[in-house]
């Protein structure tokens, strides 16, 4: 059987809406091929997870050596080096105090995990979170998430979680315009607080750039000022850094462009260019909040992602790939912008490096023109390239590409996506 007949047969996939009809059978780099031999330009990176590109030579080899040597160990029950010292090495590359390290397998379980600490830190209950957001599928990142779209279905979720107003510019949920709104959305964060929550919110938990929401970029100012409210209440600030982290955004985590360090941060995809590691990243005082019993993973800190991990830190910083990032990513959004000119369809081009959005609107009233993002999309896919898809409405096409794409490439991405538009639109 072939493998669309097998997925068919005996995988759940009755939770995706419609799949890309593309074999994958082999990558490297930017590059996909699929069973058929079709070469497709990359610009998703299997949800902005290898960040390195594909089958980076020296992950590759670092993962290979280690398997020789040791596959597992539970890192939680043996001292197991390769975990030691990547977390030594993360200590090392996030800003402000963040120093001791927890390994898991995944975002949401580094979000979990994220949660359980702040709330064991502070003898606190509740969290504040952003409409829009995305920060898993478990019963508890669900529990955060702040996107009727992820949610439905699953209810009731875990209580003590307010929102509040996304930081989305575009569509502003105050009906305001950037910047003589005065960034009211990070000041209506006190608003929040003091209604609705019972005042024992142990944590502000937020996308430094909202991904799944629809790439959306909060102004400069918006976190120092949020994150201050919270603080002064008496809460944490955790970065949810999942999709945003390890060079997507043009530094080696998103955050940074804000000026503001986080008490906590979670950390997955980009971590080991495709190897499953997640984890979160805590201030000293923070992380001994654990006592024995509170918390573990057996497959927590593998071996052999630990050591896939550590060499994706030796290339980001070699290759300069964070840098590499900032520069494609001018290079890239300015292609797109200009499209906003000759395209009615284009309503907003956004983003930060290489963590890029698209959104596509059918009228003044930004009416979200969905069923077109798809027609781009499939268009896209059939000249050869690959984009994503997303947003709280369907409508934002998303360029999240390995940081190793070449400006040729960039070029090839933006000519193909601007012939789709012409076709669409």
């Amino acid at each position: 059987m072939e493998a669309k007949e097998l997925y068919q047969r005996y995988l759940i996939t009755s939770m995706v809406a419609g799949f890309e009809p593309v074999v994958v059978e082999r990558a490297s780099g930017c590059m996909v091929v699929g069973a058929d031999g079709k070469e497709y330009l990359d610009c998703f990176s299997g949800i902005a997870t290898v960040n390195a590109g594909h089958g980076h030579p020296r992950v590759l080899a670092a993962a290979r050596e280690q398997m020789e040597r040791l596959v597992h160990c539970c890192t939680y029950v043996y001292y197991n080096p390769r975990a030691a010292e990547l977390a030594k090495r993360l200590a090392e590359a996030t800003p402000g105090a963040l120093q001791k390290t927890f390994f898991c397998n995944s975002g949401a379980e580094a979000i979990e995990g994220a949660v359980r600490l702040a709330k064991q830190f502070t003898k606190r209950r509740e969290l504040v979170c952003l409409t829009l957001s995305f920060h898993g599928r478990t019963a508890g990142t669900l529990s955060l998430t702040g996107n009727r779209g992820r949610k439905k279905g699953f209810g009731p979720y875990l209580s003590g979680v307010a929102f509040a107003p996304a930081p989305y510019c575009y569509r502003c949920p105050l009906k305001l315009s950037y910047p003589g709104c005065g960034v009211a959305c990070a000041d209506f964060m006190d608003h929040v607080l003091r209604y609705q929550t019972a005042g024992e919110v142990a944590a502000f938990v937020a996308e430094p750039v909202m991904g799944e929401g629809g790439i959306i970029v909060p102004p400069p100012e918006y976190f120092e000022r949020a994150a201050d409210i919270v603080r002064k209440d008496g809460g944490l600030f955790i970065a949810d850094e999942v999709q945003s982290g390890f060079g997507r955004t043009g530094q080696l985590f998103a955050i940074e462009h804000y000026g503001v360090e986080p008490d906590i941060m979670c950390m997955a995809k980009g971590i080991a260019d495709g190897f499953p590691l997640g984890a979160f990243i805590a201030r000293p005082d923070v992380a001994e909040a654990f006592t024995p019993g509170d918390h573990l993973s057996t497959f927590g800190g593998n071996p052999v992602c630990c050591a896939a991990a550590l060499a994706n830190l030796d290339v980001m910083r070699d290759e300069r790939l964070p840098e590499r990032a900032a520069e494609r990513g001018e290079q890239l959004m300015a292609r797109l912008a200009a499209l906003r000119e000759r395209h009615p369809l284009v309503g907003d081009v956004r983003g930060k490096g290489l963590m890029i959005g698209v959104e596509l609107v059918r009228d003044a009233a930004k009416t979200p023109a969905d069923t077109e993002a798809k027609e781009v999309r499939r268009l896209c896919r059939e000249a050869g390239v690959l984009v994503g898809l997303g947003g709280a409405f369907g409508n934002v096409i998303r360029f999240q590409p390995p940081l190793v794409i070449t400006p040729q490439q960039v070029d090839r991405a933006a000519d193909v996506f601007a012939e789709a538009m012409g076709k669409v639109g």
